[in-house]
């Protein structure tokens, strides 16, 4: 119980300095990625705030894990149950537990809870493995989005110019150590008679190193996140050295009445046109734009980064109202959660 209120409270101290984080920048545009190649603008604090989710959904994934871990087994015996009248609900009650166990030998040989924990432990793990990545990309010269604070960074062994995303890196590596953990104690349980076997001894290695990965994985994050600073000129340049307005040109003529197959095709052409000459899609002039589509007019130069960004006014879309509103609706989840 102690250590699934501790992850609890460990994401959700995560959750707060990512939310800080998003809210400090909320204005700060960059480009949203699939497949790594860059794919539509979007604000940053959307793309933080995105992990707030994850790790809400951790949270839940705990909480229902406290449900089913919180029975008592006392009174179990070796196998068949106690030969004294032991009052068990006056014990769980003494005891801080709900519930109490049912079937003694299933109590006696049930190791759900551990296993439990730790899938929860490892989805959670997955998550801040992603994030780290990320913030590994992000601090590289090549992205230069981010620069992380150097108490969460080393320096080279033969490189001075170095300051090497490490203890990112330790988290994504830790990750691993967390699936071995899971895979281990299902392994040892698969093929268990009942009641107890010898073989239970070895559910508790793997259950408190994981305890305390996850614990101290969090903690280090949450200063992490909370000390990193973001470029915000480096992130806007990003958005601009692309062609990442190429769906906004798609759009603009849906909204004229071309069908989405077609006007995908119409950008398309267009955005390898652009490329061959060496141009971005503003230096392009009216009438080249008029080569693959008559529709194109002078509205078509009002499409921005900004213009973009502002269209996707949708519940969960990244328009600052609705990234806005994001944070209102998470911070009432922090504060909600200190009741």
């Amino acid at each position: 119980k102690e250590a699934i209120e501790e992850s609890i409270h460990g994401l959700k101290e995560l959750q707060r300095t990512l939310l800080d984080t998003a809210e400090a920048n909320k204005s700060v545009v960059m480009p949203g990625y699939t497949h790594l190649q860059r794919a539509q603008p979007i604000l940053f604090a959307q793309h933080l705030l995105a992990y707030f989710e994850m790790l809400q959904r951790d949270i839940q994934r705990f909480k229902d894990c406290l449900k089913r871990t919180d029975v008592l087994p006392l009174g179990s015996g070796a196998v068949a149950g106690v030969a004294y009248p032991v009052d068990r609900s006056f014990l769980a009650q003494e005891l801080g537990f709900s519930q109490i166990s049912q079937n003694s030998l299933d109590a006696v040989s049930d190791r759900d809870f551990v296993i439990e924990y730790q899938t929860a432990a490892s989805m959670t793990m997955m998550h801040l493995s992603r994030l780290a990545e990320e913030l590994v990309l992000w601090s590289s010269a090549e992205f230069g989005f981010i620069d992380l604070d150097e108490a969460y960074t080393t320096g080279s062994s033969i490189m001075p110019q170095k300051k090497n995303p490490d203890v990112a890196e330790l988290a994504r590596g830790k990750t691993g150590r967390v699936y071995g953990n899971l895979l281990a104690i299902l392994t040892t349980m698969k093929a268990l008679p009942l009641s107890y076997n010898r073989d239970l001894q070895e559910d508790k290695e793997g259950l408190f190193d994981t305890v305390d990965t996850l614990l101290s994985t969090l903690e280090v994050f949450a200063g992490m996140v909370k000390t990193l600073k973001v470029n915000a000129v480096r992130t806007c340049q990003a958005t601009e050295e692309g062609y990442i307005l190429a769906t906004d040109l798609a759009d603009y003529l849906v909204k004229k009445g071309v069908p989405f197959r077609q006007a995908h095709n119409i950008v398309g052409e267009l955005v390898r046109y652009a490329i061959s000459q060496g141009k971005k899609l503003p230096q392009l002039s009216l009438s080249e734009y008029q080569r693959f589509s008559p529709l194109f007019g002078e509205d078509v130069y009002s499409i921005t980064i900004d213009s973009s960004i502002a269209a996707r006014n949708i519940v969960g879309g990244t328009a600052p109202e609705q990234v806005e509103a994001q944070i209102k609706r998470m911070r009432k989840i922090i504060e909600g959660s200190k009741k």
